[in-house]
C-alpha cells in the first residue's frame, strides 16, 4: 500500500467538523420535536415515522447522485447552497400548520444534508494528510455533537416557546452558510492551484482485487450499514417516546436521555477513525456491529438507569464504525472518494428512514418495548465482516 503522507491539514478539518456540527444540529430538530409534533397534532407512530421517511429519503437517494456528480467536476460552493435549502426548510416548519406542510419542510432539509455530506468528506480525506480514518472521524464526531444538541437545544427553546421558535435555529444556518463559503473559496483554491499532492492523496490506494470481490464487499459494507443504521433509528426516534411510555418519564426528561445517547455516538466516532488508521479498519468494524449486541440484547429487559447506562455503552461501541466503514469503501473502489461517500452517507440515511418507517408500524400494530426487543438482534449481522478482504497488513491482524 502506497500512501501520501503530509501534515493534515487541520483548520480545514476543524472547519469541516464545525460545519458538520452546524448542519446535524439543525437535522437533529426534526426528530428531537417529534414529542411536540405527536401531542399537537395527534399523530401516531405510523405518522412520525413517515416524517423519518420523508427527511431521509430526501437526503439519501440524492446523496449517491451528488457523489457521482462531484467526483467528474468539484463543486466547492456547493455545501452552501445546500444550507440554504436547510434554511427554507427549517423557517417553513416553524410555521407549518398542517402534516403535509411539515413533510415538506423534512424533505428540504433532507436536500440540504444530500449536498452537504458527499463533497464535504471528499474535503476531508483532501485535507488528511494521508490519515483518512483520522480525518473522517473529526469530520463526522462534529456530525454526532451536532445531532446530540437537537434534543439539548430543543428542551431550552423549543419546548418552551412552542414550534414557532424553531425560526431562531436560521441564525444557525446563516453562520453555517458563511463558514461554508469559507471552506469552499480553500477547497476551490486547492483546485486551482493544482495542489496534486493533497489531491492525489485521496486516491492513491489501489486494491489488487477481483471486480466480483470488490462487488461483494461492498454488499456486505451495506449490510453492515443496514444492521448499524436500523438500530440506530429505534434510538433517535423512538427512545423518547419509549422511555415516556415505559418508564413514565416526562418529555424534557425523555429529550434529556436522548441527548445522553447521541453525545456517547459523538464519542464513538472520534474512536473509530484513528484506531483504524493504527490497528486496521477490518478490526474496527468487527468490534463495532458485533461487540454491541450483549448491550442490545438486555436493554429491553432492564431499568431505567440501566437503560441509560447501557444505552452509552451501545452509542460508543457502536459509532465506532462508520468512519472505517466509508474509508474502507473508498480504499476499496480507489478515485470514487465522492460517490462512495455519497453511496453510504446516503444509504445510511435510507436505510434509518425505511427502518424508523417499519418501526413505527410495528410499534403501532405491537408495542414500542416489542420494537426494542427484535432490534436487539441486529448488530449479529456484525458476523458478516468475516467476508471482507484484509486491503492492508493491518487488517491481517486476527479479530
Amino acid at each position: 500500500m502506497t500512501r501520501g503522507r503530509t501534515a493534515p491539514a487541520v483548520p480545514i478539518l476543524v472547519g469541516l467538523s464545525v460545519s458538520h456540527l452546524l448542519n446535524d444540529t439543525l437535522q437533529s430538530l426534526i426528530p428531537a420535536i417529534y414529542p411536540i409534533l405527536k401531542q399537537s397534532y395527534s399523530l401516531n407512530f405510523t405518522q412520525i415515522g413517515f416524517i423519518t421517511l420523508t427527511f431521509q429519503a430526501t437526503a439519501s437517494l440524492l446523496q449517491p447522485m451528488v457523489g457521482w456528480f462531484t467526483d467528474r467536476k468539484a463543486r466547492p460552493y456547493s455545501l452552501a447552497i445546500g444550507m440554504g435549502s436547510t434554511l427554507i426548510g427549517l423557517l417553513l416548519l416553524s410555521r407549518s400548520s398542517s402534516y403535509p406542510l411539515i413533510l415538506v419542510s423534512a424533505s428540504l432539509v433532507g436536500v440540504g444534508s444530500s449536498i452537504f455530506h458527499p463533497e464535504a468528506s471528499r474535503m476531508a480525506k483532501i485535507a488528511s494528510g494521508g490519515r483518512p480514518g483520522l480525518a473522517q472521524s473529526v469530520f463526522q464526531v462534529g456530525g454526532n455533537v451536532g445531532s446530540s444538541l437537537g434534543p439539548l437545544l430543543a428542551v431550552l427553546i423549543v419546548d418552551p416557546r412552542g414550534q414557532s421558535s424553531i425560526a431562531w435555529f436560521s441564525v444557525i444556518a446563516l453562520i453555517a452558510i458563511l463558514l461554508l463559503q469559507r471552506l469552499g473559496s480553500w477547497y476551490s483554491g486547492v483546485l486551482v492551484s493544482g495542489s496534486s499532492r493533497a489531491v492525489k492523496s485521496a486516491t492513491l490506494f489501489h486494491p489488487a482485487l477481483p471486480r466480483k470481490k470488490i462487488y461483494w464487499s461492498l454488499v456486505v459494507l451495506l449490510i453492515l450499514v443496514f444492521s448499524k443504521y436500523v438500530y440506530l433509528t429505534s434510538l433517535t426516534s423512538y427512545y423518547t417516546l419509549y422511555l415516556m411510555s415505559h418508564f413514565g418519564v416526562s418529555v424534557a426528561h425523555s429529550q434529556l436521555c436522548l441527548f445522553v445517547f447521541l453525545f456517547a455516538v459523538a464519542a464513538g466516532t472520534i474512536i473509530g477513525g484513528p484506531i483504524g488508521d493504527r490497528f486496521g479498519r477490518k478490526y474496527v468494524i468487527w468490534i463495532s456491529i458485533l461487540g454491541v449486541a450483549p448491550f442490545t440484547l438486555v436493554l429491553p429487559h432492564v431499568g431505567l438507569t440501566a437503560t441509560i447506562v447501557l444505552t452509552v455503552f451501545i452509542g460508543v461501541i457502536l459509532a465506532s464504525a462508520f468512519s472505517a466503514i466509508v474509508v474502507y469503501a473508498q480504499e476499496l473502489v480507489p478515485g470514487k472518494v465522492g460517490t462512495m461517500a455519497g453511496l453510504f452517507f446516503g444509504l445510511a440515511f435510507g436505510f434509518a428512514g425505511i427502518g424508523s418507517t417499519v418501526l413505527g408500524v410495528l410499534a403501532d400494530h405491537t408495542s414500542i418495548e416489542n420494537v426494542y426487543e427484535i432490534c436487539g438482534y441486529l448488530p449479529l449481522l456484525g458476523v458478516l465482516t468475516a467476508f471482507l478482504p484484509n486491503l492492508t497488513a493491518l487488517d491481517e491482524r486476527p479479530a
